[in-house]
């Protein structure tokens, strides 16, 4: 299970730290890499992506492990998933940026009511306000492990989880639904009814199968594309809000059999 980028994000003014807001104002000169004896071309050009990537400085000037930061807060200021006195659990959470943001803005960070749970198959670094837990989500007790930790359902499930890309865009779009799916799938073993999943998807968004399945447990569906995604990237995000709970669902569904 891979985790979400380890890099960080830019700027000049109007920065309020974990927690603040997102989209880094900063001039910054191109640099260019040159190509290290030892040092392949895809390593080279990932090297001088990241220098020149604002939000990469921005994170370290904010203190976040990484410029998914962003995302999550972006996300966050337009949908309003990360409330204070909730319960929220993030999938792949390794290094920490998300938890984080999710701490900060739930409060936990200061030591308020509610509660962070960072999974990952990574050890991570100990931050102020979340429970972190090495667990693999595909594990059939992973739902009921983190129930006792939440002493019950959460309120929001989040996932920046992307699988190791191949380049070959049908395979890995194939590998990330399925990563999808297997995120979906705990969230609605431990979330409460009225409660929200977030996730990262690639291009194509949530569709088919997966599109039905999400439409079928959640009131409300949608994609986004936060302006910290990188231009380039097929990266896209899907918020489903309003969980139904398994009871209601149950009963849709058997109402709906003849």
């Amino acid at each position: 299970m891979a985790g979400r980028g380890r890099s960080g994000g830019g700027g000049r003014g109007g920065r309020k730290g974990i927690g603040g807001k997102t989209t880094p104002s900063v001039r910054q000169m191109h640099t260019k890499v040159k190509t290290a004896r030892g040092r392949s071309n895809s390593s080279t050009r990932w090297l001088q992506r990241q220098l020149n990537d604002p939000y990469v400085a921005q994170a370290r000037a904010d203190g976040y492990r990484g410029r998914a930061a962003y995302k999550l807060l972006e996300l966050d200021d337009r949908f309003h998933f990360l409330k204070p006195g909730k319960r929220l659990v993030d999938l792949g959470a390794a290094p920490g940026a998300w938890c984080q943001v999710a701490s900060a803005r739930m409060g936990t960070a200061e030591g308020g009511p509610g509660l962070v749970i960072g999974v990952d198959i990574l050890e991570m670094e100990n931050m102020n306000g979340v429970e972190l837990m090495q667990l693999d989500m595909r594990e059939p007790d992973a739902p009921d492990i983190i129930r006792a930790a939440a002493n019950g359902p959460v309120d929001v499930v989040v996932s920046d989880l992307a699988p190791s890309t191949t380049g070959h865009g049908p395979t890995d779009h194939i590998r990330i639904v399925a990563l999808v799916e297997i995120g979906l799938e705990f969230a609605l073993s431990v979330l409460v009814p009225g409660g929200n999943f977030v996730a990262k998807v690639f291009k194509g968004g949530a569709e088919g199968d997966l599109l039905d399945l999400l439409k079928e447990n959640f009131t409300t569906v949608k994609h986004a594309k936060p302006a910290s995604s990188r231009p380039e990237s097929a990266e896209t995000y899907v918020v489903a809000l309003g969980f139904k709970g398994r009871k209601k669902i149950e009963q849709e569904n058997k109402a709906e059999t003849p």
